[in-house]
């Protein structure tokens, strides 16, 4: 049985970690180098930084602030936004990411999942799914959230696993940044239906929040940011309570 994990998210908008809520009304969360340190330091099992505009603005991910944040870091680190093509994963790992998080990009063209299993290997490839219910139904959400693409939440799921991906970061859209407790019904229907690890993001408030989503659901991680970022739970605290839960945590 894989142990949870603790991951904290750095959301990199203009060099700064940014937070918001429903992935707007974005404020300023301090230095993703500072807040890099802490996190090693307090005891995260991994570390992703995401950003957020890249792909809306066209442009490839902030390579010099990679190189600075992965030089800081033992545990592993995933670097998502802008990144489409093999040549763009082979940067980002020369310049320290252990892995690559994909989206927009992977459902524009899904044979990139593919393609980069191959060169990198599945253990490389997180696809990240930012899901919202909308029109009825779970769907998923490309460039920062704003484009609802028509594909299910799950169908899409199924099809990133088949095509090498080697874990999902399934964001609750309608969670993201409320505090109100992670999407333990989303959760549970993706985890549930495929073979690959799946780290929940999207709405943790308090600690209870992470015991709840890793017992009602099979999710093998928990992201969170706000709460981590403005010290409202400290990782080790986190980690100590869980594992007083009989949680098996890293």
């Amino acid at each position: 049985m894989l142990k949870k994990r603790i991951i904290p998210c750095l959301d990199i908008k203009d060099g700064e970690t940014v937070k918001g809520i429903n992935f707007e009304s974005l404020r300023n969360a301090g230095d993703p180098i500072e807040l890099a340190k802490k996190y090693e330091k307090e005891g995260a099992d991994e570390l992703i930084f995401l950003d957020i505009t890249a792909t809306i603005e066209e442009r490839k991910t902030f390579l010099k602030l990679v190189k600075k944040i992965a030089a800081e870091l033992s545990i592993p680190f995933t670097v998502g936004g802008g990144i489409a093509s093999i040549e763009d994963v082979r940067i980002l790992l020369e310049a320290g990411a252990d892995k690559i998080s994909i989206n927009s990009s992977a459902v524009k063209n899904p044979r990139l999942i593919d393609d980069l299993s191959k060169e990198f290997g599945s253990q490389c490839v997180v696809v990240a799914i930012d899901t919202k219910f909308a029109d009825m139904g779970d769907f998923v959400h490309i460039k920062g959230g704003r484009e609802n693409t028509g594909i299910k939440t799950l169908e899409w799921a199924k099809i990133a696993e088949d095509l090498g991906a080697g874990e999902i970061l399934l964001t609750s859209m309608d969670g993201d940044g409320t505090k109100s407790g992670f999407d333990l019904r989303m959760t549970k229907l993706i985890s549930e239906n495929v073979n690959i690890p799946v780290i929940a993001s999207g709405g943790a408030g308090k600690i209870a929040d992470f015991e709840m989503v890793f017992k009602q659901t099979k999710a093998t991680g928990a992201l969170a940011a706000s709460v981590f970022h403005f010290n409202e739970i400290k990782i080790q605290d986190l980690k100590s309570e869980l594992k007083s839960k009989n949680l098996a945590i890293r």
